[in-house]
This record gives structure tokens, sequence and C-alpha cells, in this order.
């Protein structure tokens, strides 16, 4: 079996590290934020090029908050994709405010930018762009609408640790910036956890408040707050992590080169890098029309895949009442109809990088130049 992701062989090459690092918590009892996550915030901080970090309990969480310290509440609205993972929107949801979708660009699958000044009204407050896959969204024209209407940018970075574009890092760009600490991301807890970044002083104080109760001093609640707080074994084991998170990038972005040469002209579409943009490989997505059968041959060589997203947000049945129906988002839709996530982790051997492509382009119809030097299953 080739697995969509190893942890487990994550786990084994920083084993002495991450245990060391779970200990000394034990041992030290701050199981709740702590000098961990207090160290853990700077340093993401540092790698990200933000000034601040503000780490909480889950991804979720860090959108929530992010755009509760924006001042959205009810009657306001978002602008965001209706092709990412359901919290995007969700988080929206939870302020009172709208979200408002816009179609994303065929190429890079994100928020397409062309779109997004026509679905601005006298309500909208902000923009939250998805950098999906490990890939930013095009952030330029974003921030030069977001200035010009006075609007708010929050980068959904919850899949792009590390990801730059035009050199600079995803969560820098933006007002803010929110993370996923999922395990199956590029840089995982052992459990759930997210960070906001940002620049701005005011933001990180009214997040570190509200994801603490709303206080400053115990006891004394000066905000509706949330029990949002990271754990010290979180932060102590995001800091081993953050350290090997380069290595692990650039492994990752190998081994999405070597599909590239390997799945060439085999009748599937692979993911388009944009120009400006350093690609993290979060999720290796392809296109296929005949994506379903695609999987099920797959799945019969016990190779593993992955799809990221089956059904748009606005199609699914808890967010009927946004109004939104079939094709109103025609990119996003053929997508989610298409798209089929590979194996791809650091760890991957080049033999199974090999099996997998040859099991592709099997299924695909594709010539046999691979197929005849890989043992397929």
């Amino acid at each position: 079996m080739i697995p969509l992701l190893d942890l487990k062989a994550q786990y084994q090459t920083i084993k002495s590290e991450l245990d060391a690092a779970v200990i000394r918590v034990l041992e030290n009892a701050q199981f709740i934020l702590g000098p961990e996550v207090a160290a853990f915030e700077k340093e993401f901080a540092g790698y990200c090029g933000a000034a601040e970090a503000v780490g909480v309990n889950s991804g979720t969480s860090a959108l929530h908050l992010a755009l509760l310290a924006a001042g959205i509440g009810p009657g306001d609205e978002v602008i965001t994709t209706p092709f990412t993972f359901v919290a995007s929107a969700a988080t929206i949801v939870y302020t009172g405010a709208r979200p408002v979708f816009v179609d994303i660009d065929p190429a890079s699958l994100n928020i397409d930018v062309t779109r997004i000044e026509a679905a601005i009204t006298p309500r909208t407050r902000a923009i939250m762009p998805v950098h999906l896959f490990g890939q930013p969204a095009d952030m330029d024209p974003i921030m030069d609408i977001a200035r010009r209407h006075g609007l708010v940018v929050i980068e959904d970075a919850a899949q792009a640790h590390g990801a730059e574009y035009k050199g600079r890092r995803a969560g820098s760009i933006g007002e803010m910036g929110c993370f996923s600490f999922y395990p199956g991301k590029n840089l995982g807890a052992c459990g759930e956890g997210g960070a906001v970044t940002t620049n701005s002083t005011e933001y990180a104080h009214k997040i570190r408040m509200l994801r603490d109760w709303g206080t400053e001093k115990k006891y004394v609640h000066e905000l509706k707050g949330y029990n949002y707080r990271m754990e010290g074994i979180q932060g102590a084991i995001l800091r081993v992590k953050l350290r090997h998170l380069e290595a692990w990038t650039e492994g990752r972005r190998a081994h999405a080169a070597r599909y590239g040469e390997l799945l060439d002209d085999c009748g599937v579409r692979l993911p388009e890098v944009m120009p400006y943009s350093r690609h993290v490989y979060t999720v290796y997505t392809i296109r296929s029309a005949d994506r379903d059968a695609l999987r099920a041959a797959l799945q019969d060589r016990e190779i593993q895949t992955g799809i990221h997203y089956p059904l748009p947000v606005h199609l699914q049945p808890a967010y009927a009442d946004l109004g939104y129906g079939r094709g109103a988002f025609p990119v996003a839709e053929e997508a989610a109809a298409q798209v089929l996530a590979l194996p791809i982790y650091p760890e991957m051997s080049d033999s199974q990088l090999q099996e997998v492509a040859a099991a592709v382009r099997l299924a695909s119809g594709a010539d046999d130049r691979l197929v005849s030097s890989v043992n397929l299953r």
C-alpha cells in the first residue's frame, strides 16, 4: 500500500527530538500556552516574515478570531472562494456575517481576482483569499482592490506553510494570515493547532485576549472570548517540526517535479504553478474528466488518493440558505468533479513515485513507457 501521506514515517525521522520535546513539557507541567507556545509563536512569526504570531487550538479558530479582530459581525459580507474546505465559509458565518463567493481561476484553482470587484457591495468588509493546495492566490491585485475599497484582507493560509508570493511568505501579505497545524499539513501538530500571523500589534493583542476568554487579567473578562488556547505539548512539537520544514518542503517540491516528468503527456491535467508562486504542494492534485474511474483503478493497485474537495461549499446542504445553486460557479464545480490528490510526502521513495505514475498512466490509457519497468501490485 502506498498511503496518501505517512505520518509514521515522518515521526521515525525525528523521533528522538519529538520525544524529548514532549517529555520537557510533561516535566515543566505548562500544558496550556506557556513557554513552549510563546517560543513557537516567535519562531513561526520569523519564519513567515511577520511581526507577530498567535497560537490557537485549530486553523478554524485562527480564522474565526482573525475575522473578529477585524471587526466582522452581523450584517457584514466577506468575499471568499467556494472551492475550499468548509471552515473558510463556516468561520464567516460564526461571526454573523455572510460569505460571498467568487469563482476560481481555472489554472491556479485559487480565487479569480478579475471577479472580486464585481462582488463588492456596501456591506463588504473583508476579502479572504484561500491559498489552495500550497499555492498562494494572486495577492497584489487582491491587496490593490482591498486598499481602494477600504477592506481587510485575511489570508486563509491553512495549506500554505512556507509558500511564497513574489518572494513574500504566505501569511505576511494581508492584514492577517491564518494557519492550520492539523496533522496532515506540511507543518502539522500531533493533534490540532493553528496560528494567526500579523504585522499589527493591535490585531495580535486582541486575538491573544479572544483566545483566552477575553482576558488579560485572570477572571476579568474585557471581551466575550473563547477557549481557543494552544496546548504546550503542541507548541513544543511544532517547534521541533518547524526546524525541519524547509527540508521537508524541498522534498515535496522535488517529488512534485518528478511527478511532472513521469506524468507528462498522459491525459491528466497536472498542477499549474503560477509565475509568482513558490508552491509547497500540501496536496498534489491532478485533474481527470474520469476522476472516479481513475481513483478506483489506483485503489485496485493499493495506491491511496484523496479528493479535495468533491463538493464546493455553495452546494453543501448546510449552506443552501446562502441561495446559490448549481451552475453559480462553474469553474469551481468542474474542478470539484475532476480533482484527485496523489500521494506526496517527503519520505516517499523514487520507486513509489514511479509506481504511482505508472498506475496513473496505465489507468489513463497513456503509453506504457513506465509500466514495463515498474512492479505494479
